[in-house]
């Protein structure tokens, strides 16, 4: 299964910054477990969600042409959990890049209440090498709310 963790994405500042929300619905399958009747998101899906949106910014600033792979977490901080009902803004920015690899910072907040940091880096590669760009071109649509029905 593929999980898309990101459900809306509210603004970005082509190859700066990007802003979205995860809502976390008490159907989704990864609370049954996680924990029984003390359902709380994994963290490790909020991190998920921030390389997400990560690829996101990098698409959308390459005209679909590339994409973004986590490979490194270089600092991670937890404050609270992330509960079934909540909707959770995520902000990434951009903070270096080299040649082929780019280190972003990212926050996770409930209702102006934190969440979760963290620093990631990653290597960026053609989206062509593992979907179609035209799907992603309309995924991004979807999630921007710019699709035209």
């Amino acid at each position: 299964m593929r999980y898309l963790l990101i459900d809306h994405i509210i603004e970005w500042q082509s190859g700066e910054r990007i802003k979205g929300i995860k809502n976390v619905a008490m159907s989704e399958d990864f609370l049954e477990f996680h924990f029984p009747k003390n359902p709380i998101m994994p963290g490790v899906l909020l991190l998920e969600a921030f390389s997400q949106l990560a690829g996101w910014l990098e698409a959308v600033s390459s005209d679909f042409n590339n994409w973004f792979l986590i490979n490194r977490v270089r600092k991670c901080r937890f404050y609270r959990f992330a509960l079934p009902g909540d909707q959770v803004e995520i902000d990434v920015k951009l903070i270096s890049k080299e040649k082929n690899s780019k280190i972003y910072s990212g926050s996770g907040m409930v209702k102006g209440e934190k969440k979760i940091t963290a620093e990631f880096e990653g290597e960026i590669i053609p989206i062509a090498e593992i979907e179609d760009i035209n799907e992603y071109r309309g995924l991004f649509q979807l999630l921007t709310r710019t699709a035209k029905f």
